[in-house]
This record gives structure tokens, C-alpha cells and sequence, in this order.
């Protein structure tokens, strides 16, 4: 069966675009990059001096010194305000600062409150949803249907 029998075959019109122009092709240069260099500074060794503060080393200690003991340094403790509470931690030498017992009860009162909220929340919803999916389904297909009954030549 010839498909020219059923519907012949349209000629669309078509515009004939002219020829690209020759273009040159583009001339790059090698790229150049400058290289960093220095000029080393040399200084003899009997001009060299300690910083200030630092003790100078007499020739005949020469470069070794004996390392003296560091001193013990003493944490300084943070800012505690007048009510916290310490309290020090089994088996070891630290203390742990502990707000009021208010300030303690509030956090927990609120942090409690906020996940209760979001766990209930999240049971509603997914029950709502179980509930109105198949309300909602039908009232999708009856419009559907009326839709397709009023225009019957459109589809």
C-alpha cells in the first residue's frame, strides 16, 4: 500500500542559507612565564646575634646547652558565674561547671516539648494522609470522567 494513496507527502518551504564566509585561522603566541629567582643572603656566623631576651651562649657551653626543666604551667581556670554548680568528675582531677537547677529544667522541659510535638505531628500527618488518599482518588478519577464526557472530540 502506497502511503501517497492515503495522504500525500506535504513540501514544506526551506530557505537556502548562504555559504560561511572562510575565516583565517587565529595565530596564538607560546605563552612565557617569568621564573622567580632570589639572590641567596649570606652572613657570616660572628655577626649573627641573639634576638632580645634570648641569653647569649658563652663558648664554652658550645651547642650543648643542658635542657633545663620547663616550669609547670598552671591552666587558668574560665569564668564561673556565683550560681553554677560543680561538680567533679569521678576517678579524675576535673571539675565540671553546672548551670541552675531552673535553667536545667527549662532546656529539658523545652527540648521534651519539641520532640514530643514533632513525633505527634508526624503520626497526624501520615494518618490524614492514609485517610484523604482515597477521597481524594475518587473525587480525581469523577472529575476526570466529567472532563472527558464534555469534550469527547478533544482527547
Amino acid at each position: 500500500m502506497e502511503w501517497e494513496a492515503i495522504a500525500p507527502i506535504p513540501v514544506f518551504p526551506y530557505l537556502e542559507l548562504p555559504a560561511a564566509p572562510n575565516l583565517p585561522g587565529p595565530v596564538l603566541e607560546v605563552p612565557r612565564a617569568d621564573l622567580p629567582s632570589y639572590r641567596p643572603l649570606v652572613v657570616p656566623p660572628n655577626m649573627l646575634r641573639p634576638p632580645p631576651g634570648v641569653p647569649k651562649l658563652t663558648p664554652s657551653e658550645g651547642g650543648q646547652s643542658k635542657q633545663q626543666p620547663k616550669p609547670k604551667t598552671t591552666l587558668a581556670k574560665p569564668y564561673v558565674p556565683p550560681e553554677a554548680q560543680i561538680i567533679a568528675v569521678p576517678f579524675t582531677d576535673i571539675e565540671v561547671p553546672m548551670p541552675t537547677t531552673t535553667i536545667m529544667t527549662t532546656a529539658a522541659t523545652t527540648a521534651f516539648i519539641s520532640v514530643a510535638a514533632t513525633l505527634i505531628g508526624q503520626s497526624l500527618f501520615k494518618y490524614l494522609v492514609s485517610l484523604f488518599k482515597p477521597i481524594i482518588k475518587q473525587l480525581w478519577s469523577k472529575l476526570q470522567k466529567k472532563k472527558v464526557v464534555e469534550n469527547p472530540e478533544t482527547s
